[in-house]
Formats: structure tokens, sequence, C-alpha cells
């Protein structure tokens, strides 16, 4: 099956490829390596996914996010590359959530992220993973997501 394919049967779609908000862009190839900049989390209907963990917001509702986040990151993919059959794999995601100081489960946020490449791309979604708390992110967001992906 093919990613879209793979997205259908999960009931999802790519969303389009949101255009960078800062002076910077949102996808860099070099040296056989696809690095995607931190992409926010964006419900499907375009709004922010505002909110800290630990306050405000439940783990469940912080994975959704970090599932969000690795949409975009897959429509940055596509909008660089104009589909995915250059991907090999993904090397790793940088997982950073929005929470207060005694939060501990970035890992179980993250695993949102982490696991939807898994299901859309099999064992080529297998990735080496940071996941941080930090105290804000952009626009009051709840999650921010980066890549580094090899390609073929």
């Amino acid at each position: 099956m093919t990613v879209e394919q793979k997205l259908e049967a999960l009931g999802l779609s790519l969303p389009e490829a949101a255009a960078p908000v800062a002076s910077y862009v949102p996808v860099v190839e070099a040296n056989g390596l696809l690095h995607v900049s931190g992409q926010i989390s964006f419900a499907a209907d375009g709004s922010l996914i505002t909110g800290r963990l630990g306050e405000n917001m439940s783990v469940e509702a912080g994975q959704d996010a970090a599932r969000r986040c690795a949409l975009m990151i897959l429509a940055q993919v596509k909008a660089a590359l104009g589909g995915f059959e250059r991907v090999k794999r993904v090397v790793k995601l940088g997982v950073f959530v929005q929470c207060t100081a005694d939060f501990t489960k970035q890992p179980e946020v993250a695993n949102g992220a982490s696991d939807l490449m898994v299901e859309v791309l099999g064992d080529a979604g297998k990735h080496a993973r940071a996941a941080v708390g930090v105290p804000a992110l952009p626009r009051g967001v709840a999650v921010e997501v980066d890549a580094i992906i090899e390609l073929a």
C-alpha cells in the first residue's frame, strides 16, 4: 500500500503543508537527508491545538496533538519531494511538549507521533527520538515535532 492508502485506511488524510510563520524554510535536503523544521499541532479543522500537559490537557490529547504534528511532517515531505518514493527511513524525531515542571510523561505524548510514523511507513518509520518538556511553544501549541529523514 502507498502512504496515502495507509492513511486512508487509518481514516486520516494529509493536511496542506503549512507555510513558515518566521524566517526559515519548512524542509532542507542535504547529503541524502531531509531535515523537516518543527511542525506545530494543528487540528483537522486548521485550528491550533493549544494547552499545557499537566495543567489543562490530558496525555491522550497530547498524543493526538503529536499525531497531528506527524501528519504535518508527512505533508511537508510530500510537498518537498512530490511523493514518498524517495523516503528510505525516518532517522529521528524531536518532540517538544509544552508542560508543567512536574509533568514526566513526555515519552507517552511523543508516542502519538512515533506510532503514526510506524503505522504509515512500517519498519522505515522506526526511528531514534528525543521527547523533551518545555515551558512554552510557539503560538501556545501543546506539541511541536521536527524530523530527519533518510532519502534513497
